[in-house]
């Protein structure tokens, strides 16, 4: 009996393994309440709880190696100036010295520990909480304001309010005279973001800590003044527990918290956080990095892309993308438009590869658009290739007509084509990015005797092609569908 049930229990779980998306990264991705992602000399960083930290070559895969002195619990770091501002608490969150806490600012001008820049200098303390106050002065995070250059930071857990001060950005200090303000209720591991005229404060709820049995997810409001109030989609104020769901937990990982944005620029934008516990990964806490979409004003979670096979469809034509071969006709035998009655129904076959495949050129062959068909020179296979590293986020993924080997490349004249067979070389790797607006940017790891990024842009109805990015045009927009 019991070996009957442990094979029930592993056959679960590797059902869980293969029927979820991969949404922690890769490496050593071991950390608890990351801090926003901050790039520096080349290189990406996170800081966690307990001290240390996760460094990257690529964004996708994350190993030890962070520093920062002082300890304490759930760090936040904001770039200004030439400085790299980090602020994290000491005490509170009901452990040892239940709610007495100390909220801190430091600065260094470089997050390469083996820099001779690298140091941290100017600890002071920016906030705190006594123990019986109704606020816990831990999980702070930064806000540097786009319209006017302040600097804002809140704090906060469930033991009481989220509270907000002003800082000085040139200092890191907090402003003379400035008094906290409660914003929110019910949340801790704040964050805050600004979108077109909007605030947004995005705070984690539910239970932490507890690895995949935590309910964190995280929630969000808004407000057309940084110090509130927060409103959430139902009208309802975070000060009064409010809060529309951004991510919650997904397949075998449980318990997202600790929101941090990371703006990649044109279009891209991407999320972090952690979750509480990841099955594959042994039930630890890892790093998560999903895309960040918006909806009617509001922020909302994508997720990664996944190997499947597609149909890669234009945004701006619904034409899809296709080998340059002669079209293969399904063989059709009624004479009229309906059946005579009674003569019975039989399924057609649909084509496939095999009724097509032996007309193909041997050796490269053009890329086109065309009418969407459903067709084998239509349907292609997206699989993440291992050992060559990734992007923010995500692997580098291939590109292959199903059933085959022929993949996607770029070409040295900064066009497509696909090559007969896969060989891992930079032009055959491609990165795929959902947009905020759900749509996805196809772009080459590299184009051969190529310094600029280009990616794979439709030109007119027809012809794709690779070109820089244009953010407010739909030419270089694609969607995926299954078959």
């Amino acid at each position: 009996m019991k070996s009957r049930i442990l094979l029930a229990v592993v056959f679960t779980l590797l059902l869980i393994c293969l029927s979820y998306p991969v949404l922690a990264q890769t490496g050593k991705p071991f950390i608890h309440d990351p801090s926003t992602i901050m790039e520096c000399d080349g290189k990406y960083y996170t800081f966690g709880t307990g001290g240390g930290g996760l460094i990257s070559e690529d964004g996708w895969v994350w190993n030890g190696g962070a520093e920062r002195p002082g300890g304490g619990v759930a760090p936040d770091v904001i770039h200004i100036g030439d400085r790299y501002y980090l602020t994290y608490a000491k005490g509170g969150g009901g452990l040892g010295g239940g709610h007495a806490s100390n909220v801190y600012v430091m600065w260094t001008k470089t997050l390469d520990p083996s820099s001779p820049d690298f140091g941290f200098k100017d600890e002071i303390i920016v906030a705190s909480s006594d123990g019986e106050e109704d606020c816990d002065a831990i999980d702070s995070a930064f806000l540097l304001d786009p319209t006017d250059g302040r600097l804002w930071l809140t704090y906060g857990t469930y033991f009481g309010f989220i509270r907000i001060i002003e800082l000085d950005p040139k200092t890191g200090k907090r402003m003379p005279g400035n008094e906290a303000l409660d914003i929110a209720i019910d949340c801790e591991a704040t964050a805050m973001m600004y979108r077109d005229g909007w605030y947004y404060l995005l705070g984690t709820h539910g239970t932490c800590c507890d690895g995949a049995n935590s309910t964190y997810n995280i929630r969000v409001g808004r407000s057309k003044k940084v110090t509130g109030p927060y409103i959430d989609n139902m009208g309802i104020p975070m000060l009064k527990g409010g809060g529309k769901l951004v991510v919650a937990a997904s397949g075998s990982y449980f318990g997202p918290g600790h929101f941090g944005l990371w703006d990649l620029g044109d279009g891209v934008q991407k999320f972090s956080c952690h979750y509480e516990a990841d099955l594959q990964q042994g039930g630890y806490s890892v790093l998560g990095i999903r895309p960040l979409l918006w909806k009617d004003g509001w922020p909302v979670a994508g997720d990664n892309f996944q190997k499947g096979t597609y149909q890669i469809l234009s945004e701006r034509s619904g034409y899809a993308l296709e080998l340059t071969v002669d079209f293969v006709r399904i063989p059709r035998e009624r004479r009229f438009f309906r059946p005579p009655a009674d003569e019975p129904i039989k399924p057609v076959a649909a084509q496939t590869l095999a009724d097509v495949e032996k007309d193909w050129p041997a050796g490269d062959i053009e890329i086109r658009m065309a009418d969407f068909m459903v067709r084998p020179h239509q349907k292609w296979t997206i699989t993440p290739v291992d050992g060559v590293g990734g992007y923010p986020g995500s692997p580098f993924f291939k590109i292959t007509i199903e059933g085959t080997d022929r993949a996607l490349a770029a070409t040295v004249d900064k066009e497509v084509i696909a090559v007969p067979a896969f060989n891992g070389s930079p032009e055959q790797l491609w990165r795929i990015d959902q947009l905020i607006d759900g749509t996805y940017r196809i772009m080459p790891k590299a184009v051969p005797n190529c310094d600029e990024p280009l990616v794979l842009t439709a030109v007119g109805k027809c012809t794709p092609t690779l070109t820089k990015f244009d953010p407010n045009s739909d030419k270089a927009r694609w969607n995926f569908k299954t078959p």
